[in-house]
Formats: C-alpha cells, sequence, structure tokens
C-alpha cells in the first residue's frame, strides 16, 4: 500500500486542491462505484448459495443418515442469507454491509452444516469430506471482494470450527488430526496470502486509474483552453477570424437545411490607421476593446457572434427576419459606437470622434450557392459606406450594378487570358533562415483586365476553380514558373499553388511529367504547395494522385496550416516536406498567448518531421522570433515582395 502514495494520489479527489490523505483515499476506494460493488457482491452470494445447496447431492451419497438434516441446514442458511441480501439491497445498504452479511454467511454454512454432519455414523466417509470445510476459507479470500480484516477473521472462524470438530469428535486419532489440520492451516496461509496481493493489486488498480482519469482530464482541459486560444482574439477576447469562418459555416448550414434567415454584417472602425499613428498602439488596442464591449452590450438582446475580422474590422452574424431588422441591427450598430464618443480629433471629415462604418447583406431567395458570397456582399457593402462618407449604413442590393457579381466578367476574361497576356506570374522569395540564402521562390500568379487594370486574386481564383479555368492556368503556370526560374537557375526550387480540383483532374499527373520531359527539369526542384481547405478522408482520387506526382520526385507542401479543419488530417494522410504556417499565427504573436499558440503548433510539425516555413514577415522583430523559434524557411515583405522573373533576387543573396 506504501507504493500508492508516490503516485500522487492526484485523481482521488477531483474537486479538492490539497492532498488527500491515506486514510482519505482509501474511503474514496472503498467508495469508489458503491453500486456496482454491491451488485457484484450480490451475484456473488447468489451464485455461492446455488452451490452450497448442489453440495447436499454429495451429503446423500457420503452421509446418507444425516443427509436430510444436513440439507435442511443448508437450506436455511442459503434461503436466510439470501433473503438477508435482498432485503439490503433494497434498503438500498452499503457495499461494507453486504460484505459483512456475505462473511456470516460463510460461517453459519460452514457451522450450520457441520454441526449435524458430525451425528454421522459414517465416519470414514466424514473423515474425507472434512476437506469441504476448506471451500469456505477459499470463498472468504478469493471469491468475495473482501477487505483483509473481514478475509481472515471469517477463515479465522472456518479454521476454528473445523479444529473444534477435530477434538471433539476425531479424539485420539492423531495422524487423521495432524494430516488434515496442516491441510486446513496451509490453506488459510495460502488463501490469506492470496488475498493480500489481491487486494494490494485491487488498490495499484484504482490508484492508476485515478491518475489516468486525472491525466485525462487535465488533457482535455488543455486540448479545451487550446481550441479556445486559438478561436479567441487575444486583444478582445470575442471570436477570431478562425471561430467566426466557423460559425459562419454553421449559419450557411442552417440556412441551406432549414432555412433560418441570418444576415452576415461587417463593421469597420474610420480612420483608425490614423488613430494608431496619433494616438499610439496600446490606445489603438483600448479604442478596440471598447468598441467590443460596447456592441456585446447592445447585440445581446439579438443573440448574435460577435467576431473580429481584422485588424480594425468586425463581423456579426445574426438570425434575422427580414431586411428590416438587418437595417436596424446596423444602424444599433453605427449608433452605439457614435454614443461611445471616443475623442478622435485627428480626422479631416469634420468629426472628432470614433465611428465605424457598416456594411451589412442577409441570405434572401435567390442566393449564389457559396457561402463565401456573403462575405463578398458584406465587404463591397462596407465599401460602399466608405465611399459614402463613413459612419453610415450600406445594406448590399443585388440589383445594383455597383455592387453586382464580377464573376462572369472574370469568368469571360479568364478563357482568353493566356492568349492575350493577361495573366502572369511573380515571385516571392523564401530564404533558409539557417544559412540565409534563397531555398526557393513561391509562383504568384496575376491577372488583368483589358484595359491594364489588376484582378485582386481573392475574387478571380476562385472564379476560376467554379469555371475550371483553374486546371488549364495551372499547367500554364507550372511550365511558366519552370521556365522563368528553373531553367535558367534563378531559383533552386519553385512552388505553385494546386488546387483540389486540379488534383482531381484525369491525367493531371501525365500533364506535369511532360512539363518536366519538356523543360529537361527534375521533379525535386518542383513543389505544389496544397491549401488546407478540404477533408481529405474518401479522397482517394487525390491522394492516388499526390502519389503519383512523389513519384515523379515533386515535392508536396502544406500550405496556410491551421486556417481550415482538415490540417491535422492531411497531416496524417501525406508525408509533407514542408509545411507553411499561416500568417494569423505570426499577427497573433503579439500577445504571449499568441506565442505559446505558434510554439505549440511548430511543436506538432516538427514532431512530424517535416520542415516549417512562416509565411508573412513583415518586421525585423518577426524574423528574429523566427530565429528563436529555429524555424527552417521564412518568406514576407519584409524579407523579398513578390516581383517579376528578371527582377528576382539572385539566389545566392544573403538576409
Amino acid at each position: 500500500m506504501k507504493q500508492a502514495q508516490p503516485l500522487k494520489i492526484e485523481a482521488a479527489t477531483a474537486q479538492g486542491s490539497e492532498l488527500p490523505t491515506p486514510a482519505e483515499v482509501w474511503r474514496l476506494y472503498r467508495t469508489r462505484n458503491e453500486r456496482a460493488r454491491a451488485s457484484a457482491t450480490r451475484s456473488g452470494l447468489w451464485v455461492s448459495v446455488l452451490v452450497y445447496l448442489m453440495f447436499a447431492l454429495t451429503d446423500f451419497i457420503l452421509l446418507g443418515d444425516v443427509a436430510v438434516a444436513t440439507t435442511i441446514a443448508r437450506f436455511c442458511v442459503g434461503i436466510g442469507a439470501l433473503s438477508m441480501i435482498e432485503f439490503q439491497v433494497a434498503r438500498k445498504a452499503s457495499a461494507d454491509h453486504l460484505d459483512l452479511t456475505c462473511a456470516l454467511a460463510l460461517i453459519c454454512g460452514y457451522a450450520f452444516w457441520l454441526y449435524p454432519a458430525l451425528g454421522t455414523s459414517e465416519v470414514e466417509n466424514m473423515r474425507y469430506y472434512m476437506v469441504f470445510g476448506a471451500i469456505f476459507m477459499m470463498g472468504a479470500n478469493l471469491f468475495f471482494s473482501f477487505e483483509v480484516w473481514l478475509s481472515i477473521l471469517t477463515s479465522c472462524v472456518v479454521l476454528g470450527l473445523f479444529f473444534m470438530a477435530l477434538l471433539t469428535v476425531f479424539v485420539g486419532e492423531y495422524f487423521y488430526a495432524v494430516a488434515f489440520g496442516t491441510f486446513y492451516v496451509a490453506c488459510f496461509t495460502f488463501t490469506t496470502y492470496v488475498n493480500l496481493r489481491l487486494n494490494k493489486e485491487r488498490y495499484q488498480v484504482f490508484l492508476n486509474a485515478l491518475e489516468a482519469e486525472h491525466q485525462h482530464r487535465e488533457a482535455t482541459e488543455r486540448g479545451r483552453a487550446l481550441f479556445r486560444l486559438s478561436h479567441t482574439d487575444y486583444l478582445t477576447g470575442i471570436d477570431n477570424r478562425r471561430a467566426i469562418d466557423q460559425r459562419l459555416r454553421e449559419y450557411w448550414n442552417a440556412w441551406q437545411t432549414n432555412g433560418t434567415a441570418f444576415s452576415a454584417i461587417l463593421v469597420d472602425v474610420d480612420f483608425f490607421k490614423k488613430y494608431n499613428d496619433c494616438y499610439g498602439h496600446q490606445a489603438g488596442d483600448r479604442c478596440l476593446i471598447l468598441v467590443t464591449n460596447a456592441l456585446n452590450e447592445a447585440l445581446l438582446p439579438f443573440n448574435a457572434s460577435l467576431g473580429r475580422y481584422g485588424g480594425e474590422e468586425f463581423i456579426v452574424l445574426v438570425r434575422v427576419g427580414g431586411e428590416a431588422q438587418v437595417l436596424q441591427i446596423c444602424e444599433l450598430i453605427r449608433a452605439t459606437v457614435e454614443k461611445l464618443a471616443l475623442v478622435h480629433d485627428q480626422r479631416r471629415d469634420g468629426l472628432a470622434i470614433i465611428t465605424v462604418s457598416v456594411g451589412a447583406t442577409y441570405t434572401r431567395e435567390h442566393m449564389p450557392p457559396k457561402l463565401e458570397r456573403m462575405i463578398t456582399e458584406a465587404d463591397r457593402s462596407l465599401y460602399s459606406a466608405k465611399a459614402n462618407g463613413r459612419n453610415c449604413v450600406h445594406l448590399f442590393d443585388p440589383t445594383d450594378p455597383s455592387t453586382g457579381d464580377e464573376s462572369e466578367n472574370i469568368a469571360a476574361l479568364l478563357k482568353v487570358a493566356v492568349n492575350r497576356d493577361l495573366v502572369s506570374l511573380v515571385y516571392q522569395p523564401i530564404y533558409n533562415l539557417e544559412n540565409g540564402t534563397v531555398a526557393a521562390a513561391e509562383a504568384l500568379m496575376r491577372l488583368k483586365m483589358l484595359d491594364g487594370s489588376p484582378v485582386s486574386p481573392a475574387l478571380f481564383i476562385p472564379v476560376a476553380e467554379r469555371t475550371g479555368s483553374i486546371i488549364a492556368l495551372g499547367l500554364w503556370s507550372i511550365r511558366k514558373a519552370c521556365e522563368d526560374m528553373l531553367v535558367s537557375g534563378k531559383a533552386p526550387v519553385v512552388s505553385v499553388n494546386v488546387s483540389p480540383l486540379q488534383l482531381k483532374a484525369r491525367g493531371f499527373a501525365e500533364g506535369v511529367r511532360n512539363i518536366l520531359t519538356e523543360t529537361g527539369i527534375e521533379g525535386h526542384r518542383l513543389a505544389f504547395e496544397i491549401t488546407e481547405g478540404i477533408d481529405m478522408e474518401g479522397q482517394s482520387d487525390i491522394l492516388r494522385c499526390l502519389k503519383q506526382l512523389e513519384k515523379l520526385g515533386i515535392r508536396i507542401w502544406l500550405d496556410d496550416f491551421g486556417t481550415g479543419f482538415a490540417g491535422l488530417s492531411w497531416l496524417r494522410l501525406i508525408q509533407f516536406h514542408t509545411v507553411k504556417i499561416d500568417r494569423s499565427f505570426l499577427v497573433d504573436c503579439d500577445s504571449e498567448q499568441g506565442k505559446t499558440m505558434l510554439r505549440d503548433i511548430i511543436s506538432l510539425i516538427r514532431h512530424r518531421g517535416n520542415r516549417i516555413l512562416v509565411e508573412g514577415i513583415e518586421t525585423e522583430e518577426q524574423l528574429a522570433l523566427m530565429r528563436e523559434f529555429r524555424i527552417d524557411d521564412v518568406q514576407g515583405y519584409f524579407t523579398g515582395r513578390p516581383m517579376p522573373p528578371d527582377l528576382f533576387v539572385d539566389r545566392h543573396s544573403r538576409l
């Protein structure tokens, strides 16, 4: 028992903070699973009584002249014991009381049988039948889970009854007394020893189980804390972008399944950059916290979800009954912040307080099939609110040409983009932190309109995927990257973003093989970045394509790790050469919690054996932090902006 204490028994009482005493732990051991113990004791007595009554057949064979008396004694004891145990169970007696009943039943069972049995004239048979008493000692020590003292006491009484019978009935039979006396003492000794060992093992198992429970609770709590940390904005304490994206999907699924309408509202603090520049970042943080608290209180009656979507941008998701309620909530948001009257006298628009611009959209009868459209519509509405003088509300109007869907125009443009030189690639250097040299270059696609104005990748990439244009554009970008950077040796490795749609396309791997053959490039100089965006379970065609690409020597990188919901599934199914950690985790490193989160993610990836690349390096401090965390590769505006191939930095340049 003394070995139990080094386990610290920290799980013994989950509620208590102080280390329990051995006596307290022992009481917990006896009371843990009280009902289960009582049920097991009750079942054990029923089995024991049935076996005890079956031995009546042996009485008739060996002790025929007293068999009726012994049988009556057996039935009296058996029925009495079962009646007593059932009465106690009905009264919900403790397991310890049931144990006492069973111990008494064992003693009575032996005594009430022994008394009439000793009156038999079949003395020779009785000599051998006396061995029957050893079964009661075995039952006390091995069959029931008695405490040690109760087992020993019961066995001692049985042993005493045997010697009493031996001295009163078999007087003068020295050799018989020695033989059977030795047998009984041996049974008593061995069964008691085994009982001690069993009780010790049970107690040890109990302590191990408690410790395992405690560790499981700690691990569960750590997991919950990590989940909360990863889904909470470090500054304001509300949902961060990762959490709000998940909530947005839940709202969208409810709309698709049950028709539960909702609104997505974007809120942007007006001229916040100027506020930060004039009053300092601490004042800026305080401003955001005050705005958050005010919005939380104002939106409480609507059961809305409030999240921080960017630096000074918030998002509200709320179930609504129609356009009028959306406008009511938007105006409430605008007025709530205005009433705070937070001083901002550096504005040039005549106001001297903090205000917000509000852009909103809501689910309608004819909605686009993708939930991303909700954010696009809300973002366009927010842009219109800013363009209309700020401190105002703008609701998305699908009939307004200025906020209409541009996807059809972009889709048409993509069909002629390659032939008309509207699409191009720029390359952003990736540096190896260990030696400071260029380790690779990421190829980034750019698109321009016929008039030369640029189109954001956030607009044309989704359209290319939706229309299938991404397949042809993807092969073009792979070939172009090889020709621009690898044939000329401007970079040792080039990474190209590849979408799941491309990996599913028939013959994609064969098309890549042809490009490598035609350009004379070895496969290991090419890397494909796959964004963590879909659940890989069951995606056998994608996994098969990745295997084919790996056979070509192509490196497979996991892009934007931590932004989706399938990252761990990907890491489990695929051995990535490099894992790119999303820039959002680097931004969160302004706080100690954010640093801890990033450190945990790095540790997780490092244990998988992947190289680690962190993107979004924008300051000297962030670069120093990456060196502190021993990151393999870095990428960002601070280390190098995307540039055309003819302006790309020399591969031997250093940080």
